[in-house]
């Protein structure tokens, strides 16, 4: 990590920044795949210096000559072919979420953009929130990129409440990820939700490293979280699309709850996540007793709308919906 509060070093030339990151993301992806797994004989036995796979192992798989992937490793994107890309992504034996994000990291390097920018305020459009509010027995938000709720249905509010009860707007899944202390009652599988946390920020910062209050969030949590730090220097990301989330909540207990994403195309870095439950299952009963009690507490809305209206951290870097 360069700099204190940014993990890509608040560089002068950004483009180095991304050659960075291509060195360190092929070279974690190297070294996670051993020659047996890429069906290669194992020359040198005890004598090989690294576990995974050379360099000009992965150039021979990928069919390019060693010295063209050692350029590409060290940055030197420029004219990289498809060919090529798919190449690698089958030598490394990536899945789609890092073959987009390997896709960024390359466009960043060979393009020349201004420095990094503090991106104008978030907006969650009105037909969107009226979606949201017709869902009325699903808990249901809108998250952005950087893992801020921007807006949440009654029963979302009722069900996300451990983490609307942080000060800081709007609302962040991250920071309470890793540095709330309920953070690991709530999520009965705390370890796995920490590293498909740290795994969409980093695909996120892969396609816009310019966002500011993004790096400034990374930086935070580099900062203030040892677990972070960690998971961040792995270089792992990750494209969060269903699933199973268990809970513990602190009104109706445990919940197994299965979710769904969609991503809403008119709104880059805007994603639609809903969860659901089993008909006549102990889930749909915690559900529905959890939406008798969000009823019964008027105060819910008022307090956990704060976090689809007032400013995070400061209003200079607010990114709030309408």
């Amino acid at each position: 990590m360069a700099g204190r509060n940014d993990p890509y070093g608040v560089s002068h030339d950004i483009r180095g920044d991304f050659r960075a990151e291509i060195r360190e993301f092929l070279g974690t992806r190297r070294a996670r795949v051993t020659p047996e797994q890429a069906g290669l004989p194992l020359y040198g036995g005890d004598r090989r210096r690294v576990t995974g796979l050379r360099r000009e192992e992965v150039a021979l798989l990928a069919g390019i000559s060693s010295e063209y992937y050692t350029r590409l490793e060290r940055g030197n994107a420029t004219g990289v072919s498809e060919s090529v890309i798919d190449g690698i992504a089958q030598a490394l034996q990536l899945d789609e979420a890092e073959r987009i994000h390997l896709l960024d990291l390359l466009r960043g390097a060979g393009t020349a953009r201004p420095p990094r920018r503090r991106p104008a305020q978030q907006r969650v459009r009105p037909a969107v929130r009226r979606v949201l509010d017709s869902m009325t027995g699903t808990p249901a938000f809108v998250l952005g990129g950087r893992l801020d709720i921007l807006a949440a249905n009654h029963l979302g509010r009722a069900l996300f409440s451990p983490v609307y009860a942080d000060q800081v707007r709007p609302p962040n899944n991250a920071r309470f990820v890793f540095l709330d202390p309920h953070a690991t009652e709530f999520f009965r599988d705390w370890d796995e939700v920490a590293g498909d946390t740290v795994a969409m920020l980093r695909a996120e910062a892969g396609r816009d490293p310019y966002d500011r209050r993004l790096t400034d969030l990374i930086g935070e949590l580099s900062t203030r979280s040892e677990d972070f730090r960690r998971r961040w220097a792995a270089h792992n990301v990750r494209i969060h699309t269903t699933g199973l989330k268990r809970l513990h909540h602190p009104v109706v207990g445990d919940l197994d709850l299965p979710f769904e994403t969609f991503p809403l195309g008119a709104d880059p870095s805007q994603f639609l996540l809903a969860y659901t439950a089993e008909p006549a299952s102990r889930a749909q009963d915690a559900l529905n007793l959890l939406a008798s009690w969000a009823a019964t507490n008027d105060g819910i809305d008022e307090y956990a709308s704060a976090g689809d209206s007032e400013p995070a951290e400061s209003a200079e870097s607010a990114e709030t919906p309408d």
